[in-house]
This record gives structure tokens, C-alpha cells and sequence, in this order.
């Protein structure tokens, strides 16, 4: 009896490591595969983010001339020709 209990304790074993680690949907790739999920969901969310931010943006500059300006001196540090600008290290950092 202890023999056949042997047999079948080994090949359950054996079965076991196929399904973990061998098989091709093993529980590791099932791991991997879940965190590649979740990785591409946030950068889904983030690229969804920037689009979102980017059309108001746009909403912004064909409604109104001074956001234009607004955006030109902020981002590209452009200036009009009579002005001198200053850039403190801080605003860099941001």
C-alpha cells in the first residue's frame, strides 16, 4: 500500500512542477504577464493624461491670442523684443 502511495505522491509532485514552472502558461509567466499588464495600463492612463491635458490646451489657444503668449513665454522662454528675462534655477527645477 505504501508503495502505490509513493508512486502517486511522486507523480502529483512531478505534476506539480509542470503546471508551476515547465508548462506554458505556468503561474511565473502568469506573474510576468500580470505585470506587464498593469505596467501598460498606467501608461495607457498617463498617455490618456497628456492627451487630455494637451486638447484643452489647444481649446485654450484657438480661443484666446494671450494664451498663445502665455504659452510661448512659459514653455519656449520667448520674449518680446524690448524685454530682458530672468530665469531662476528653481523654475528650471520644476
Amino acid at each position: 500500500m505504501k508503495k502505490y502511495l509513493n508512486k502517486y505522491i511522486i507523480t502529483l509532485g512531478i505534476f506539480a512542477l509542470i503546471v508551476l514552472f515547465l508548462d506554458e502558461n505556468s503561474m511565473l509567466k502568469r506573474m510576468q504577464m500580470n505585470q506587464e499588464e498593469r505596467e501598460l495600463r498606467e501608461e495607457i492612463e498617463r498617455y490618456r493624461n497628456d492627451f487630455n491635458e494637451s486638447t484643452r490646451l489647444l481649446g485654450e489657444i484657438t480661443a484666446d491670442s494671450v494664451a498663445i503668449e502665455q504659452i510661448a513665454r512659459e514653455r519656449y522662454m520667448m520674449k518680446l523684443p524690448d524685454e530682458d528675462i530672468y530665469v531662476f534655477e528653481e523654475d528650471l527645477k520644476k
